[in-house]
């Protein structure tokens, strides 16, 4: 008689070790309520592990963990709007997801939501009155330089669409595209979605 043993896991090692997907970046008083929370969602729906960092701005620094969050992240979602480059603490993300992307060929991809991607390109318009504000900060040249490199990416446009859905619809199919095969695909696995919500002082 032979014995047949069925071996049933819930782990896969088939994909480097990156606790999540996909990482986005956002300026939380333009887009926090409307188009960001549709993008969580929509990536959640495709069961996309993603990272949202809802801490209130406060400071010039990010936070060690958030730093972490984008090192351990194998896509940077960069949602570019009027307000982005006023914050200092989004500018310092975006260094930090350029820098992920030169040392750890992490994917990212820009989305300009209702700002012109020369404006983010060439810092005019809205993030030109933001640089006047940043005068004399011993970052700027390092920001603007990462404004400029991740602006040159393929990325998508928000003037382009007649609404929201359509454009985060191909996003989230542009995002699935570029994530390697699914664990998903090959063993049921846990999926994760985490969303933070300390408020900082």
């Amino acid at each position: 008689m032979v014995e047949e043993k069925i071996i049933s896991s819930n782990s896969c090692s088939v994909l480097p070790t990156k606790k999540y997907d996909v990482f986005i970046s956002y300026r939380g008083e333009d887009t926090r309520r409307n188009f960001t929370s549709h993008l969580y969602e929509a990536l959640m729906q495709k069961e996309v592990e993603t990272y949202v960092d809802e801490d209130i701005e406060k400071g010039d620094e990010i936070s060690p963990a958030l730093m972490k969050a984008i090192e351990n992240s194998r896509v940077s979602i960069v949602v570019f709007s009027e307000n982005f480059a006023s914050s200092k603490w989004c500018l310092c993300e975006l260094v930090k997801i350029m820098e992920c992307k030169k040392d750890f060929a992490q994917t990212v991809i820009p989305v300009f939501y209702n700002i012109d991607p020369s404006h983010v390109r060439k810092q005019t318009g809205s993030y030109e009155e933001s640089f006047v504000k940043h005068e004399g900060e011993p970052n700027c040249k390092k920001w603007k330089a990462a404004l400029t490199e991740a602006a040159n990416l393929a990325g998508w446009n928000s003037q382009n669409y007649r609404i929201d859905p359509e454009l985060l619809k191909d996003i989230v199919g542009d995002v699935l595209r570029k994530l390697p095969p699914r664990c998903r695909n090959q063993c049921k696995g846990r999926v994760r979605i985490e969303k933070h919500h300390k408020r900082i002082e």
